[in-house]
């Protein structure tokens, strides 16, 4: 379903998400129109494995290792520089991608069976909760996904950090863009 452009609501190690192929811009917009999301706001891509990261982003700092060695799989979202190979829908035109190993079972054995990274924005609409469970899911989106995996509730009620790698802040430091399921606190001794 995926391969073919279909959109499919899962659930990850945080939240429930949208899972469709990002390299088929037919799937990039439907996301946009379920969610009603602007286009403006990038998607998040859910990988498998550091060598589906090389083909991705590029120039990746050197701090990525030893994040990635600590804090993959896991819910933890890091922001890089995009590849060319990234759709611009994808990154809505920030030369950005945001990308998470999941510790989830499913969502990554979705990506292996792929052959590539998914998508995995929140299964919600644009400006309402997240949902935890796939009975939220088909509150809020109801029959505009083509199926709902139902894994239970969430293990967790927050959504992935999301640590932006690609620049520092003031003070030298990577920038954490939302915190989330990793505290800012266990991220410290990385960011510099």
């Amino acid at each position: 379903m995926i391969q073919r452009g279909g959109v499919v609501a899962i659930p990850t190690d945080t939240l429930y998400g949208l899972a469709a192929n990002p390299f088929l811009p037919r799937a990039a917009e439907r996301i946009f129109r379920i969610k009603r999301r602007a286009e403006s706001k990038p998607i998040l891509l859910l990988i498998d494995s550091m060598e589906q990261l090389e083909g991705l982003v590029c120039r990746p700092p050197r701090a990525l290792q030893e994040i990635a060695a600590r804090f993959w799989p896991g819910p933890l979202t890091v922001i890089l520089r995009a590849s060319g190979s990234v759709p611009p829908a994808i990154t809505a035109g920030t030369g950005t991608v945001a990308v998470r190993w999941p510790a989830a079972a499913l969502p990554r054995a979705l990506v292996r069976a792929a052959g590539s990274a998914l998508t995995a924005t929140s299964a919600n609409l644009s400006g309402r909760r997240a949902a935890v469970t796939a009975a939220g899911v088909q509150l809020q989106l109801g029959g505009a996904v083509d199926c709902i995996v139902d894994g239970g509730r969430s293990p967790r009620t927050l959504p992935s950090t999301i640590l932006d790698l690609t620049g520092v802040d003031s003070a030298g430091n990577y920038r954490i863009a939302r915190e989330g399921a990793v505290s800012a606190a266990s991220l410290r001794a990385y960011l510099r």
